[in-house]
């Protein structure tokens, strides 16, 4: 979801990559319904596997609780965000969690790509 929602919400004014350390087979249908209620699609979407490669590649590294197994660089900016996991709930527990993420990800836009003045 924070991939989407920051994908989403950005624009072109970011890249961003999503993996997980121990991603499941497919997206959480809760998950899809709940995105779908903010126009993003992710029926199509397929979790993937965190490399080493994501990591160095980014400015910023958003975690959700991967501890050890996340590949660990010196001088990147690490966020480990306490969510609520959702996986088994359904849509209406959901909700309260992708708006959480929503508003986090509304932060870090402010802070790493703001808009631009013109």
């Amino acid at each position: 979801m924070a991939a989407a929602l920051l994908a989403h919400r950005a624009a072109d004014r970011v890249r961003v990559r999503s993996a997980g350390s121990a991603p499941a087979d497919s997206i959480n249908p809760a998950v899809v319904e709940v995105m779908a209620e903010l126009g993003i699609d992710l029926s199509r979407e397929v979790p993937g596997k965190l490399s080493t490669d994501d990591v160095h590649a980014a400015d910023v590294v958003v975690t959700m609780g991967c501890g050890d197994a996340c590949p660990v660089f010196p001088g990147k900016r690490y966020l480990d965000w306490q969510l609520d996991d959702p996986a088994g709930l359904p849509a209406e527990q959901v909700r309260p969690i992708r708006d959480d993420i929503d508003r986090r990800v509304r932060e870090l836009i402010s802070e790493i790509a703001p808009p631009e003045r013109g």
